[in-house]
């Protein structure tokens, strides 16, 4: 009783000012009287206890009510689950455009979009660019290259290095993962007319002397996204269970999809930007498997070339350890399955 009618104050007190919202008085309010109305006279809760049988069972009434406030709260998760990801997806519109935002003055200063783009997102990564970004080719087969850098809330001199070697950089406010900087260059290619977009790690793995072949499938208008497997072809291994879990998930992905997939959590991606349009991406981290599972159920035609993989030059992973990196994997592949 005591419980009930401090809350019940305190419900009051609370939300009597700039911070009332109409549905958190009532339901505050809502609970704190149920409870007072309990203790005053607990046969209030006999339709509950006889609406579920429990009429001849010692302790109905009680079980009544944890049976109802679950219900209760089960409901209250959804709900906010519900805001939340509302929110979620408000953010990611208002970052993306306010990052594509700055592109028309990159345009001007430091070029154009070309027919093939690269695209780096980038945290953190200055020193293992300044080592890339002078390797990438200007053209493939006849077709003039572009590099578009995804400087994911970088507090380093990301920009700074790929505007030395004239390449384009637009910036996320904030850091938010390999998945929604990937998706902002993904707004730009496909706004501003590429044919052919590549991602790339801005860790200095990925081999540009591999472009060539990631590309070749789809200027053959025989593919529309193209996986550059290390387990096809060559990489130097950091860590045995990363590894098994590679082949582990990999297996998980050819058998939901239904496309062999050797190495479902590669970076290195090639597709038509006509084929990106169809897919609804969302995950902020770990979207290669998102990528796959989305481009299968939406018809895109997949394969797999062999590339060779190298050891990270400067810096630390962002992936996290092994086990938190299995654990956030096979949350993404559940939820892109199912969406």
């Amino acid at each position: 009783m005591i419980v009930g009618v401090v809350g019940l104050i305190f419900t009051f007190l609370m939300f009597r000012g700039p911070k009332w919202k109409r549905w958190n008085f009532v339901s505050y309010s809502v609970m704190n009287l149920a409870l007072i109305l309990v203790c005053i006279n607990p046969n209030v809760v006999n339709f509950a206890r006889d609406v579920l049988s429990l009429r001849q069972n010692q302790h109905g009434r009680i079980l009544a009510l944890l049976i109802m406030s679950n219900l209760f709260l089960l409901f209250f998760s959804f709900y906010n689950r519900t805001k939340i990801d509302t929110l979620r997806f408000q953010m990611d519109k208002l970052t993306r455009n306010l990052s594509t935002g700055d592109l028309e003055k990159e345009v001007e200063v430091h070029g154009e979009i070309k027919p093939i783009m690269i695209v780096i997102p980038a945290y953190n990564e200055a020193k293992n660019l300044e080592s890339l970004l002078p390797r990438l080719p200007g053209q493939i087969r006849g077709l003039r290259v572009g590099v578009l850098v995804v400087n994911d809330g970088s507090e380093d001199e990301t920009v700074q290095v790929v505007h030395r070697f004239g390449y384009l950089a637009i910036s996320n406010k904030i850091n938010r993962g390999q998945g929604a900087a990937s998706r902002i260059g993904y707004d730009v290619l496909t706004k501003h007319g590429a044919a052919i977009g590549v991602t790339m790690d801005a860790d200095n793995q990925h081999r540009p002397e591999d472009l060539e072949i990631m590309v070749t499938p789809i200027l053959e208008g025989r593919y529309d996204l193209v996986i550059g497997s290390r387990v096809l072809g060559q990489q130097e291994r950091e860590s045995w269970a990363r590894h098994m879990g590679v082949g582990f998930f990999s297996w998980i992905i050819t058998a939901v999809t239904g496309v062999r997939i050797t190495d479902c959590s590669s970076g290195f991606k090639a597709f038509r930007i006509e084929s990106l349009k169809k897919l609804n991406l969302t995950e902020d981290q770990f979207q290669s498997a998102e990528v796959l599972i989305e481009a299968r159920k939406k018809g895109l035609e997949i394969c797999e070339v062999p590339i060779a993989i190298n050891r990270r030059e400067h810096g630390v992973s962002k992936k996290g350890r092994d086990w938190s990196y299995g654990f956030n994997f096979t949350k993404t592949i559940i939820k892109a399955w199912w969406r």
